[in-house]
């Protein structure tokens, strides 16, 4: 009860801050205005698609997460459920009345099409980018997260591990590497998946498994560093409605990624199309801990160069140019044409 009370206010205060934030839209926008919403807190972009056809403004949504979509995925909600056929109705009234759509990753294009009120010409790609700067950095002995580990090869996982995240077959892939002494799981981070993480080893006391606490964002660079391989496990179904941010900073650094992901999501496409490391189907334990046992056997040195080449293309600079270009685009016309 105490769970499902928590859940009413948090959604009564997320209704709260989109009514607000739809009259004060209202107030201030003046026709031809361009504003710009995410997807969080989840009402937030249908008050200021609302907002802005009133006042005869554009809006445009960087899509983040695609709800209900992810969570039909994550098994919250059943496909045909009432909840999910209402928020699918909501966002193709949302998806017509939006001017432009700014995905940040290719296959989310798939998904935003199967809503009526959408179209291709609406869609524009601009990726995230790394918050670290590109550039090489050595795995060193004296690093304050790897000195107390004695394997050779260390596989790093981090960052907020959600519903939209598998943390089993990370456990189930360190359980079948147990006995190679060279390989050792550091794992950092927090969410629901993390919280099953401690549970499993609090079970199993893996000895090939250390985990730190949430690092602050200035230790992470000396921590992503800190592994020779890092992990993203996403479950089943999760192309064209998440995309890891934590993906570019990995990159940024030099390392590679095992990628726990459908070939076609946009991690996925990257890590294939840059050589930056290994796909590996969702659910699939045995094949995580194969690719991590052939990285740790690899002598491809030029992956670090690859990697950190591929973040310098994920700029921040590119990304404001992108959508300066885009609000541009808005001011002049509110139809956009569709691009090739």
């Amino acid at each position: 009860m105490a769970g499902k009370a928590a859940l009413v206010r948090r959604g009564a205060s997320e209704l709260l801050f989109a009514a607000r934030t739809f009259l004060a839209l209202v107030r201030e926008l003046r026709r031809g205005d361009v504003v710009l919403t995410v997807t969080a807190p989840f009402m937030l972009p249908y008050a200021v698609a609302a907002a802005a056809r009133v006042k005869g403004a554009r809006s445009a949504l960087i899509m983040h997460d695609l709800f209900p979509d992810v969570l039909v995925m994550a098994g919250l909600l059943q496909p045909r459920s009432f909840v999910t056929r209402t928020m699918r109705a909501a966002n193709g009234l949302m998806f017509r009345a939006l001017n432009a759509v700014i995905t940040i990753g290719r296959d989310a294009e798939r998904p935003l099409l199967s809503y009526s009120g959408m179209r291709r010409n609406k869609i524009r790609f601009i990726p995230n980018w790394a918050t670290l700067a590109p550039g090489p950095r050595p795995v060193t002995p004296d690093n304050p997260f790897r000195k107390a580990i004695p394997a050779r090869f260390i596989v790093g996982l981090s960052g907020n591990l959600g519903f939209t995240h598998d943390p089993e077959v990370v456990f189930e892939a360190a359980r079948l590497l147990k006995d190679e002494a060279d390989i050792h799981f550091l794992l950092s981070g927090w969410g629901i998946g993390f919280e099953r993480l401690k549970q499993l080893q609090a079970a199993a006391n893996l000895a090939n498994v250390s985990f730190v606490g949430r690092v602050e964002d200035s230790e992470l660079e000396a921590f992503l560093a800190s592994a020779d391989l890092w992990i993203i496990p996403y479950r089943k179904n999760v192309a064209g409605v998440s995309v890891p941010s934590r993906f570019y900073n990995l990159l940024a650094v030099g390392r590679p990624v095992v990628l726990v992901s459908e070939p076609e999501a946009e991690a996925a496409l990257t890590v294939v199309e840059g050589r930056l490391g290994w796909v590996v189907p969702p659910g699939r334990a045995d094949l995580l801990a194969e690719a991590i046992r052939a990285a740790s056997r690899s002598d491809d040195g030029a992956i670090s160069a690859r990697a950190v080449k591929a973040a310098s293309r994920f700029d921040r600079a590119n990304a404001m140019n992108a959508y300066a270009a885009l609000i541009d685009e808005l001011l002049l016309n509110p139809d956009l044409s569709e691009q090739r």
